[in-house]
């Protein structure tokens, strides 16, 4: 029996078959134009069929940087979310800095979407700038492209020793059964 709200929560959307999971994959280069609009790359935008119906959302990062979800992810992650006890403090912090800057994203005839200044600020990302788009499952992290130089040249010396440590023990969990 879990008696925590996020495990019911995962569990339930673990249990439900019809429920599927975005996976996106790539590494994209873009630019910035003067207006802070990024365009689309088509191999992205080919993983991204619901967007232009539904949207996309915009947050920031828990690093400097940003992260785009599609309209169903969002919800997913807002229901998460709506599971925390509001009556403790750290929860209600933790769901304000986490929602701050949310906006949605829409695409534009041309395959653009305008990022809001604020979000651009916060993630160092400069207007006429260069970003990469990094595929992470089912989200899209935005990195100034600098940042993101930065963080990846900042590898763990032993990658197999982090991989054991994150995911030693954990049951692989099979889409089919």
């Amino acid at each position: 029996m879990f008696k925590s709200g996020k495990s019911k929560l995962l569990l339930r959307y673990n249990n439900c078959r019809s429920v599927t999971m975005s996976n996106f994959l790539g590494e994209f280069d873009c630019k910035l134009d003067a207006k802070g609009r990024m365009m689309i790359p088509v191999g992205l935008k080919k993983q991204l069929p619901e967007a232009v119906a539904e949207g996309l959302v915009i947050n920031r990062g828990f690093e400097k940087h940003l992260v785009i979800y599609t309209r169903k992810e969002w919800d997913i992650t807002v229901a998460d979310l709506q599971e925390l006890n509001q009556y403790e403090k750290k929860s209600r912090e933790f769901i304000r800095y986490f929602m701050r800057g949310a906006s949605e994203l829409t695409l534009d005839a041309a395959g653009r979407v305008l990022l809001p200044k604020s979000l651009l600020e916060y993630a160092g990302i400069d207007i006429n700038g260069d970003v990469v788009l990094s595929c992470q499952l089912n989200k899209i992290e935005v990195w100034a492209k600098n940042a993101y130089d930065a963080e990846l040249d900042d590898e763990p010396e032993n990658f197999a020793k982090l991989a054991e440590e994150v995911k030693g023990g954990a049951k692989i969990r099979r889409i089919d059964e």
